[in-house]
Formats: structure tokens, sequence, C-alpha cells
């Protein structure tokens, strides 16, 4: 009897420990790898930095959280192999990923699987119009970056506008919404509205064709890998043109593949960069990460993933759960004015980031981003 009631009594207390120690699994799925491969390589330095901070002081309720890494390659049929890895994983959430058609690959595994998203970097206005109850996203739409793109447009005074597009969910979605807002502006024509393949190294066509459509400006909705090959080449060809990229040619790497030179003048639209965000808390996080890795965040995108991992917290914290259902309704319904990293957050209905976020920005002759009045 007595070495029956050790047994039972070791069981328990086993099962205790083991119910002490259990850990809060998040994942984050990133470009790890591949043509975007700095932006994922910030997020996982961002969300780690966070996840240790969180665990030195205890915790959610004494549990300790553990970031579950994915690389999706930025591609989407990797994105969703790697989904269904990490839904068979136990995490409870997945912060990310960077690039519209790559979530859009990953958001139904996500929500059959009951695990709730919150993409950093994917502004494509459908990905919160299908109604899926568990997605969210830090960053904004491409419909307000649209209404910033066309606004800081009509500022430069133009009158003859080239958009070019990569056709990617984000680049052909924000390109189109740029074009029917500036439809009801008769001072600004569209002599040029067409796509590049991405990848490629040689865009003079593509350039040449723009050149001679005499446009006042060119408004590329594409990524920064090729904003910067297509910088670099029109200064090779000498054509001394206005170039405006959307917020995904906001990455360093533009500078250093189209040379300080060509890339002077460049404006860009983007959510404030790290070294400009307001409040006590969000510059004690970035001189932690500065004295950790030598220097604060490059990318805005990698900061919005840590948004999305503490509001993640956030929710697991107040409502005491890990069920779905209950941060999903938390996020939506109470969480309101959370001092995010990037500023107050709250979400809509449909998950989106309520409020104005998108900021023009102009890159000076030293190579460096500077937020413009």
């Amino acid at each position: 009897m007595k070495k029956t009631l050790f047994f039972a009594l070791a069981l328990l207390l086993t099962f205790g420990t083991a119910h002490a120690s259990e850990k809060i699994r998040i994942g984050l799925m990133g470009p790890m790898t591949g043509s975007w491969a700095s932006e994922g390589a910030e997020m996982n330095q961002v969300v780690t930095l966070l996840a240790e901070e969180l665990n030195a002081g205890g915790g959610i309720s004494g549990k300790m959280v553990e970031i579950v890494i994915a690389d999706d390659g930025g591609n989407p049929r990797t994105a969703a192999l790697a989904a269904q890895r990490l839904a068979t994983q136990g995490v409870v959430a997945v912060i990310g990923t960077y690039g519209s058609a790559v979530t859009e690959a990953t958001q139904n595994i996500f929500d059959e699987a009951g695990i709730v998203q919150v993409a950093n970097g994917s502004t494509a206005i459908r990905l919160s119009e299908k109604g899926l109850p568990y997605f969210f996203r830090t960053c904004p739409r491409d419909d307000e970056q649209a209404r910033v793109a066309v606004q800081s447009i009509e500022s430069f005074g133009i009158e003859r506008l080239a958009i070019l597009h990569d056709n990617s969910t984000y680049a052909r979605g924000l390109a189109d919404e740029a074009r029917q807002l500036l439809a009801d502006n008769p001072g600004i024509e569209i002599v040029f509205f067409d796509a590049l393949t991405p990848r490629e190294q040689d865009y003079t066509a593509i350039l040449t064709q723009m050149r001679r459509s005499n446009p006042d400006l060119v408004f590329f909705t594409g990524y920064y890998g090729e904003a910067g090959l297509l910088l670099r080449q029109k200064r090779d060809m000498n054509w001394d043109v206005l170039f405006m990229g959307g917020d995904a040619t906001n990455n360093p790497d533009l500078v250093r593949t189209s040379g300080v030179a060509a890339a002077a003048g460049f404006y860009f639209l983007s959510a404030p960069l790290p070294q400009d965000l307001p409040g006590q808390e969000t510059k004690a996080f970035l001189e932690s990460f500065s004295q950790k890795h030598g220097n604060p965040p490059n990318s805005i995108y990698a900061v919005l993933a840590g948004d999305g991992f503490r509001v993640v917290t956030e929710a697991i914290a107040r409502t005491n759960s890990t069920d779905a259902d209950k941060i999903s309704d938390y996020l939506r319904n109470e969480l309101t004015g959370f001092p995010g990293l990037t500023g107050e957050i709250s979400f809509n209905e449909k998950g989106d980031r309520v409020g104005e976020v998108y900021r023009l920005y102009r890159v000076d002759d030293a190579g460096q981003f500077v937020l413009q009045p």
C-alpha cells in the first residue's frame, strides 16, 4: 500500500513539475534565406530579444515562451510547406510573414489549424477581406499606402506619371489602388503602367520604354532589390527622372545595390523607421537591441514583427489562455491603444491595424533615409 502511494505521489509530483515547466510556443515565419533574407534575420533578432526579455521577467504566468523559427524563403510554395510544419509543432500563434503573396499562401493553413497569425509586412488589401477569424497584421494596408502615395505624388506638382509594378499580390494591388485614386485628378496623366519581371539583372529595356513615355516621375511599387537595380541602371542611362517607391523599397540593401550616388534623391513610403519611432519604451528596446547586435534594427518590418509578438503575448497574459478564439477575440475587441514599439496599436473587425502609419522618406547624398516634413 505504501509502495503504491509512493508511486502515485511521485507521478503526481512529476506531472506537476512537467506542467510548471510547460512552455508557450510561438512561431516566427520569415524569409531567413532568399533575396529578402536581411528582413528575416532582423525579424528573428527582434522577436528573439523580446522573448528573452519577457522570460527574464518571469514569462507569462510563470511559463516561458519559446520561439519556433520557420523559413519561408520569401516564396509562396516554400511558405505553405513551412506553415504546414509549424501547424504540427504546438505553436499557439505565428508572427509573420513579410511579403503579401507569401503570407497569402499560409493564411488558410493557419486558419484551418486554429492558429492566430499576425503578419508584419504584408499590406495587400485582400488578405483581410477574406473574413478569416485568426488573421491580423501590425502593418497597414495598401489602400492607406496608396492614399499617402497619391498625396505625395500630387505634392511634387508633376503632370506625367509612370507606374511600374512586378505583378505580385502586393505590388500590383498598390499600383492599381494608386491608379484608381489618380483617376480623379485631371492634372496628372498616367503615361505608363506596366510590370517588370522580378529577380532579373537587367532592366534597361523597360527603363527605355518608360523613358519614351517622358514621365516626370516613376512610381515603383515593387521590392527593394529591383528598385536598387532600376536606380543604378537609369543612372547608367543618364536618365534624370524623379523616382518614388512603395514601402517594400525601404531597406538599406537598396542603397548597397544601387550605389549611394544613384540612390540619392529617391523617395519612398514607409511606416516610421526605427530611428524615428517615439516613446521611451521603444527607445529603451532599441538601445537594448543595439547593445546586443551593435546597431539598432535597420528594418521597420522587423520592429513590426516585434509588435506582433507583443500583442500576442499581451492577449495570452490578459486572457490567461492560449486558446485561439480567446486570443483573437481579445485582439479585436479589447486591445485598445496598446503601446506598441511602432506606436499605439488597435485592430478593427477585419484584423487590420487602425490609424495612419505611413510617412514619406528621401535618400540623401550620404545614402541615409531622411524623414520628410
